[in-house]
């Protein structure tokens, strides 16, 4: 077939698209060009690699609908005193939507990208389904893919593990990527904190108020986008006994603490739901509420108001905007946004 690679010159989409080479098929690589640091020596990398493996590069300009779509979406998200995940919004609207789009009209049949993830057929309907390597597995930052892109995806490194990709980027003629440095960060922020990329974007100095749950101030702030649920650090509050932030109040402009005991729900609402494979209610299964959370047991359930999601056992520092993720044992089948402040889910 004809592919295109999604390649940023890292060892994972490298070696993604040697391995499709390798197999027989046409491979094409599609660079984005994004507002992100570090561009040209990124270019240079990935046409290197190209040049290695022989295969046309095509730089693709995506600056402003990835400012339009990911780096609004991330502003707003924060100003509203939640917390978004940029990483997800990208590979649904960038990834799986424009760029696959572009591919297509390159004559692609296929887009690929290096993550690590498969695709199985669920009857008729394809699934995603976790990578084979467990600590490496990116399924959860593909939960709002929509389903009818699937057919046309491919992940070529989701039947591998990382050690595997490294040994066989070496036997493809790919050297030198043990040395270099993994990245761990959103692409946008690899060399500035989620604060001062927000205050470079005109995230707003409003001083306000640190209350406790029962609505005591305890000290102020300067700008709820400079916390996350969770926090410990930097309050500012001496007691006994930490204090942490338990909730973001965007509509008043507070900052709610309490002690670790309330940063535990049990149950959560959610909201835009959206199932890869028709389900009944309730239903029941595992939800992984951020990327490196264990999946929990749950209950998933229609409300008047929407979604319910109810653990078996309460689970830590819920976190509204951010997405969860239902699984059953590997398949990824369904998704929501994580709606309102915990507790006024309990």
């Amino acid at each position: 077939m004809k592919i295109g690679m999604a390649m940023s010159g890292g060892v994972d989409s490298s070696t993604g698209a040697a391995l499709l080479r390798r197999q027989g098929h046409e491979v094409h690589g599609f660079f984005m060009r994004l507002p992100v640091p570090n561009q040209e020596d990124q270019i240079r990398r990935v046409g290197q690699v190209a040049d290695m493996l022989g295969i046309p590069l095509h730089l693709v300009d995506m600056d402003q609908v990835f400012t339009d779509t990911v780096i609004d979406y991330f502003l707003s998200t924060y100003q509203d005193g939640q917390t978004p995940n940029p990483c997800i919004r990208c590979n649904r609207e960038i990834k799986f939507g424009s760029l696959l789009d572009i591919m297509q009209e390159h004559g692609m049949e296929r887009g690929a990208t290096g993550h690590y993830a498969r695709i199985a057929t669920d009857g008729d309907r394809p699934v995603i389904r976790r990578g084979r390597d467990q600590r490496k597995d990116q399924s959860y930052f593909l939960c709002r893919i929509r389903p009818e892109r699937l057919s046309r995806i491919l992940f070529p490194l989701g039947e591998l593990h990382k050690k595997q990709v490294y040994d066989l980027a070496e036997e493809l003629g790919l050297s030198g990527f043990r040395q270099q440095k993994e990245s761990q960060d959103v692409c946008f922020l690899s060399h500035c904190s989620v604060a001062e990329f927000l205050r470079q974007h005109g995230g707003p100095e409003l001083p306000g108020d640190i209350v406790d749950t029962r609505g005591r101030v305890l000290g102020t702030h300067r700008g709820i986008w400079k916390y996350t649920i969770g926090q410990r650090r930097g309050l500012g509050i001496p007691d006994a006994t930490p204090w942490y932030v338990v909730a973001l109040d965007g509509r008043h402009n507070q900052v709610i603490v309490g002690k670790d005991e309330e940063l535990w729900r049990q149950s959560i609402d959610l909201c835009q739901v959206e199932w890869a494979l028709a389900r009944t209610m309730p239903w029941e299964g595992l939800i992984q509420l951020r990327s490196r959370h264990q999946p929990a047991p749950a209950t998933v359930t229609r409300t008047p108001r929407g979604w319910r999601a109810t653990f078996q056992s309460p689970q830590r520092a819920i976190t509204p905007g951010q997405f969860a993720a239902f699984y059953e044992e590997d398949r990824l089948v369904g998704s929501g946004i994580i709606a309102i402040p915990p507790e006024s889910s309990t």
